[in-house]
């Protein structure tokens, strides 16, 4: 085990590397970031900021120098930084997990390989693939790039043959992966814990809202019943040990048609899993800490149903949002994450909003959010 008063080390500077940085020093740890953005939310708060590129090998031999172990907070760090830090200290997750969740291809493939239910897709690496593709999954579809899209950047919805090929153009003509759209009944997340030793602790599932491809909320418990949210946490399960996976992992489930579908896997912390930090016993990041070190693994215990609604950028476009309006109201926590620029469609935080059932919590966030937009007159 790896005991508080070690160093740990964190890949990227973004909120999730804040909150986890946040949570190890709380529990007596100390963080070295590794983030080429001077300004970068997990820099701020760290005991130190190695400001270098993922890949710079002077800098990760300094890290894996003085580091007890090391982990990830977003899935695009090169698979090779990892692999070489991983010769010297612990690396969890591996390499080979970053590698697959980082590029849709490889993902998409990985799950329909090992038995899991996906949408419909057909994989496009050149023009003359598209065709093909289309024949295979058929209207409506996503063209999604296979690499570095999130919320909602690096996709176009298409519904004709004749759609695809400037679809193709615009992304850039890069890999790409087009999917079915289902019709979808309802978007829930996973998000749990998975030790080395293989035991797997899973977070109570959540029902989540999207906006123009960016998570807006996550209402916890899921309002499913127990057979449906308890397919959704052992699909989560079985893709975690499909993977060997060590670490906090999150799983993103579509449900079409009475089934239950695999989306996406995010080798993290995940967005859908902040309602932890304030209705949870233990939260995620001190999961991820306590998978990281090798210490027993908590048992998260729903203190409270919750809603989480992303804070976004567009908020600030008529000034500083009214948090004093929004924390008027009952069991409303703020959770800010350091970064300087506001930009439309840029998570700057997220509200978590505790309630006595699922529905209250959700008409919470609404109404706190709402709060938020409520500027005085010039």
């Amino acid at each position: 085990m790896i005991l508080p008063g070690a160093t740990l080390g964190v890949l990227g500077g973004g909120q999730l590397g804040r909150m986890f940085t946040m949570r190890a020093r709380e529990m007596g740890y100390r963080v070295l970031v590794l983030e080429p953005d001077p300004g970068s939310p997990a820099g701020a708060v760290g005991d130190e900021h190695i400001r270098a590129a993922y890949d710079d090998p002077e800098a990760l031999d300094r890290l894996a120098a003085r580091a007890a172990a090391v982990t990830v907070e977003f899935e695009n760090v090169p698979a090779r930084a990892l692999e070489r830090l991983a010769e010297r200290v612990p690396v969890r997750p591996a390499a080979r997990a970053v590698a697959i969740a980082q590029d849709r291809i490889r993902e998409k493939c990985f799950l329909r390989d090992h038995g899991f239910a996906t949408a419909r897709f057909g994989v496009v690496s050149r023009p003359e693939e598209l065709e093909p593709a289309w024949e295979a999954v058929g209207a409506p579809a996503l063209l999604k790039t296979s690499r570095l899209g999130y919320d909602g950047k690096g996709q176009a919805g298409v519904d004709s043959l004749e759609a695809l090929e400037p679809a193709f153009a615009t992304l850039g003509g890069v890999p790409c992966i087009l999917e079915e759209r289902l019709e979808l009944e309802r978007e829930l997340s996973v998000v749990l814990v998975r030790g080395a030793d293989g035991t797997v602790v899973p977070f109570p599932v959540g029902e989540n809202t999207h906006c123009q491809g960016i998570l807006e909320t996550t209402v916890v418990p899921a309002e499913v019943d127990a057979g449906l949210a308890g397919e959704a946490s052992r699909l989560a399960g079985e893709v975690a040990a499909r993977l060997d996976y060590v670490g906090v992992l999150g799983v993103e489930l579509f449900v079409a048609g009475g089934r239950v579908f695999v989306n996406e896997i995010a080798p993290r912390p995940h967005n859908t899993g902040h309602y932890t930090l304030d209705a949870c016993s233990v939260d995620q990041f001190e999961q991820q800490i306590r998978a990281l070190c090798g210490l027993p693994l908590g048992a998260p215990a729903l203190l409270s149903p919750v809603a989480m609604i992303n804070l976004l950028g567009d908020l600030w476009s008529g000034g500083t949002p009214r948090w004093d309006r929004a924390l008027a109201l009952p069991n409303v926590k703020l959770h800010l994450y350091g970064k300087a620029e506001p930009r439309p469609g840029r998570k700057m935080g997220h509200l978590n909003c505790l309630a006595p059932t699922p529905r209250e919590a959700l008409a919470l966030a609404r109404r706190a959010h709402a709060a938020l937009l409520d500027h005085p007159s010039p």
